[in-house]
């Protein structure tokens, strides 16, 4: 008969694991093992979920708040002297014949540019890329809860230990952990 599974979280104090464990049976009273695979699974994905998520909801908002009020386009140039001498500077590329060195424009007087998806507003982009933050921290809490999980079951199962419930929580952790440090090159880039 297959022991039962404890309820999801069921932690409990590390301590009986950890202190005074000379002598004693491989599973702790008042412990709460896993035994299925399915099982490490599931506690390792609820667990990344509630520890992935929030990072990529943060930056999701972040990037929602962007889209739908972006900066403001002027430029407050602060230090300049309003009463500094400018020099004017040539164009990179020639002009058209019918543009002038004083109409500062590489574009003939009369075309206008064509607005790139007009009938996408502001706030529904913004929601795409909301909704591309969180399917993308749902996937990487199941893709990182499956890959971790499963080989860390295979493991213990190999090993003949038994898992406690602290595991799948710690791999979770492992997980955001990870996921932080390869934030960090890109964040060193920007600054």
């Amino acid at each position: 008969m297959a022991p039962e599974t404890p309820r999801w979280p069921s932690l409990y104090n590390p301590g009986l694991e950890v202190l005074n464990v000379e002598h004693r049976p491989p599973t702790q009273p008042g412990g709460y093992y896993l035994y299925h695979a399915r099982d490490v699974f599931r506690f390792t994905f609820y667990w990344s979920l509630i520890l992935y998520t929030p990072f990529f909801l943060a930056c999701g908002a972040y990037a929602f708040w962007n889209y739908t009020f972006p900066p403001s386009t002027t430029r407050q140039d602060r230090g300049l002297e309003k009463d500094a001498p400018s020099y004017e500077m040539s164009p990179a590329t020639p002009l058209f014949p019918t543009g002038s060195r004083y109409t500062r424009s590489n574009l003939p007087p009369s075309t206008k540019l064509p607005k790139i998806n007009e009938r996408r507003s502001r706030l529904a982009f913004a929601t795409i890329v909301l909704l591309t933050f969180v399917l993308v921290s749902v996937a990487g809490s199941v893709l990182g809860s499956v890959i971790m999980g499963f080989v860390v079951f295979g493991l213990f199962k190999a090993g003949s230990f038994y898992m406690s419930t602290w595991i799948p929580f710690l791999l979770a952790v492992l997980q955001v952990l990870i996921g932080l440090l390869s934030v960090w090159p890109s964040i060193i880039e920007i600054i």
